[in-house]
């Protein structure tokens, strides 16, 4: 017997596809649970499933090898729509699972026993469930473990979309930062052309060339895909051309960096030194006029 659709269906279906967890990859915190569940209770099948639209899908198992089933043999479909734990000591004598092929047939699922998957506002996502070929009934501690375990399982979810949040989050200050940073460069860039003091007009050149670079380092992590790191080659090589946009003609800045992750705590003070070493080196190994070049590596 095919089960009914859940009476929330569209907001259910929302709320699923909002934590992004449908077709992807299998996880060692997943699989982690399903492996003690099945332990635990004494069973060869565990699965954390999630119901779709039109199908069963499976986001770890243990003793099933397929990834999803379609919702006509689906017993976690009915379930849903049920307790937040339910078990069936014989799916035979269960008028919902007499007709279920996978029930009847050899060797067919005899037993089985699912905590749902619920969000804070009660919306069934799926199950963790642990079948069995033969009949046969949980202990107390074993449901208490399922239960516990299907609330890790949320947890993980929740903890997931959190994530996801902060580095959209991350990305926008990101984003503003780098806008206000660039504002009050060029601002400075304006005034160093203004003092007749050349002392005040290197101050001002260096303090440009500061700013500038923190600018790039917050347009990097925009860009980037993990908030908190960056490449350190791509970086690097936007610094140097930056520094050698504001320099003589006559002087060139290269860079050489390898394709290297960082940090951006590791970032802002290797940029800074490079502004520095490049400020020095203007200032003192071309104090002529003359033509040269500025070089920096990293491997």
């Amino acid at each position: 017997m095919k089960a009914q659709i859940h009476p929330n269906q569209s907001a259910r279906i929302s709320a699923l596809q909002n934590y992004e967890i449908l077709d992807t990859d299998r996880e060692h915190d997943f699989d982690e649970i399903v492996e003690l569940a099945s332990q635990i209770c004494g069973v060869p099948i565990s699965v954390i499933n999630f119901i779709d639209e039109h199908r069963q899908w499976f986001k770890a198992e243990v003793g099933l090898g397929v990834r999803e089933t379609p919702l006509d043999t689906s017993i976690c479909s009915h379930v849903i729509l049920e307790h937040k734990f339910v078990e069936i000591y014989d799916t035979l004598a269960d008028a919902r699972m007499a007709d279920n092929p996978l029930c009847r047939g050899e060797p067919g699922l005899r037993f089985y026993a699912g905590a749902q998957i619920l969000t804070d506002n009660g919306l069934p996502l799926g199950t963790l469930c642990v079948l069995d070929y033969q009949p046969r009934q949980l202990t107390d501690l074993q449901r208490k473990t399922l239960e516990v375990l299907s609330r890790q399982v949320m947890t993980q979810l929740d903890l997931r979309v959190a994530l996801r949040q902060q580095v959209i989050l991350n990305k926008e200050i990101d984003h503003r930062v780098k806008n206000s940073l660039q504002s009050i460069s060029s601002i400075v860039r304006l005034q160093a052309r203004k003092p007749e003091n050349q002392g005040c007009r290197v101050l001002l050149d260096e303090l440009q060339r500061r700013i500038g670079s923190v600018a790039l380092l917050h347009e990097e992590l925009h860009k980037a895909s993990n908030a908190e790191y960056v490449d350190l080659q791509r970086f690097m090589g936007n610094v140097v051309a930056y520094l050698a946009h504001s320099a003589s003609a006559n002087i060139a800045i290269k860079a050489d960096f390898e394709p290297i992750t960082l940090s951006s705590r590791q970032a802002v003070p290797l940029s800074l030194i490079i502004n520095e070493f490049a400020a020095n080196s203007l200032k003192h190994a071309f104090a002529d006029g003359g033509t040269g070049t500025i070089g920096f590596t990293g491997q």
